[in-house]
């Protein structure tokens, strides 16, 4: 019966964070939603590889989630910042289309032969998460690490790793880098503002969650 309290718990507070946080828009609640409960329903059966499933659907999404990716990060630099590199494009191109796993394998032969280019390192680093649901890998961690050393003053690295730290349930150090990029980032930054409200948001959603366990 506990472990039942702590699954439906956690999906709840994953939804949560999904909406409250990282600003999950209103047409994709549902989805969510059914993922966390197939997720839930996976618990109770622990797998059925007989189960169908929705290889279109899953596509679909991948190459929606592909596409914000590489419009996010490519916001976030200026054109200074961004590779010209003709492979890093071409990774873009896979990255745009859900191909996670080919961009990264794209991407690691773009930094092994230009080890400083910071934008590389970046876009490595976000298809590795991609590549892997979302999860933070020890690659994933160190291509983002690699990035911030290659450019530090590109606001990318911090940023994304900071969302992946707070996806992967690590708030504090998500939120330790998120307050560190504000903190250097000029006041005339364009993205400057989302970033004051989604650093808010998380406050607030980290708030609720010591409130809730009485801390």
């Amino acid at each position: 019966m506990m472990g039942w309290v702590m699954v439906i718990a956690l999906a709840a507070a994953t939804f949560a964070l999904l909406v409250a946080v990282f600003r999950l828009p209103r047409g994709s609640w549902e989805m969510a939603a059914a993922a966390l409960l197939a997720g839930i329903v996976g618990f109770a059966w622990q797998a059925q590889p007989g189960l169908p499933g929705a290889p279109k659907q899953a596509a679909e999404q991948a190459r929606a989630s592909g596409k914000e990716l590489v419009a996010a990060r490519r916001a976030l630099a200026d054109k200074t910042m961004q590779s010209s590199d003709r492979l890093a494009m071409a990774a873009d191109a896979f990255s745009r289309n859900g191909q996670f796993a080919e961009a990264a394998g794209i991407l690691r032969g773009v930094v092994a032969k230009e080890p400083g280019n910071g934008d590389a390192w970046l876009a490595l680093a976000n298809n590795l998460m991609a590549h892997s649901e979302g999860s933070l890998t020890p690659a994933a961690q160190f291509a983002y690490r690699r990035a911030a050393m290659a450019d530090p003053a590109n606001p990318g690295p911090p940023y994304f790793l900071g969302l992946a730290l707070a996806q992967n349930g690590d708030l504090a150090g998500g939120r330790a880098l998120w307050a560190d990029l504000l903190k250097h980032t000029p006041a005339d930054a364009p993205w400057r503002a989302e970033l004051e409200q989604r650093l808010a948001e998380l406050d607030t959603f980290i708030a609720r969650q010591n409130a809730g366990s009485g801390q």
